[in-house]
């Protein structure tokens, strides 16, 4: 008898750049093939005052390269005395994955945050693959979630303009990915601060 084969990039995660920030969303089910596991996982992370994740994998790779990450660019803003930049961020994740390539972290993530040069989205795969745009959507419910967001995406949207794009393209996910629900979590980087909330689904 064939064994069953699961999908270890679970959920959906999106991520959207604005014209004054970015928006990254993620749905709060976490599974392990068809076992639910819990119902209030986060995917989303803060790293520093202008970086933050979303990741789509395997919960705990996400939370051991959430605290790399951290310790990194803190480390970074004590000896330089000023804030590493998004695509620093992004490149240091890339360099950790690719180290781990043969024994890999099951995870994908989107970078997103605001620097000097503006607000920016980067996208990386379990290889350490790094690729630079205004939106992404990872996991399993991705290709429902990519479809809405491209259909209403435009460059000069603001930042709640984009954080209502993300939860509509999540609740979308949501609704036709048996491994995603159970809640919406949010990320906002923007010129006014971060922000996080919760959203609650029924």
């Amino acid at each position: 008898m064939a064994e069953r084969e699961y999908e270890l990039i679970t959920g959906t995660v999106v991520g959207i750049k604005t014209s004054n920030g970015v928006v990254l969303a993620s749905e709060k089910r976490v599974t392990y093939g068809f076992y639910m596991l819990s119902r209030s996982g986060k995917k989303v992370f803060k790293i520093n005052d202008n970086v933050g994740i979303a990741s789509a994998g395997i919960l705990a790779d996400m939370q051991t390269i959430t605290k790399i990450l951290k310790v990194n660019l803190n480390l970074y803003e004590l000896e330089t005395r000023k804030k590493p930049s998004v695509r620093a961020a992004a490149k240091l994740l890339s360099v950790l994955l690719f180290q781990h390539r043969l024994l890999p972290y099951i995870v994908e993530l989107i970078v997103g945050g605001i620097d000097d040069e503006g607000p920016h989205i980067y996208v990386l795969d379990a290889l350490g693959s790094l690729i630079e745009d205004n939106y992404a959507a990872l996991g399993t419910g991705a290709k429902i979630a990519i479809g809405l967001i491209e259909s209403e995406y435009r460059e000069d949207l603001k930042v709640d303009e984009g954080k209502e794009l993300a939860i509509k393209a999540i609740k979308q996910a949501i609704s036709r990915d048996p491994v995603s629900g159970d809640g919406i979590d949010l990320l906002i980087i923007s010129n006014n601060g971060t922000f996080e909330e919760t959203i609650q689904l029924r």
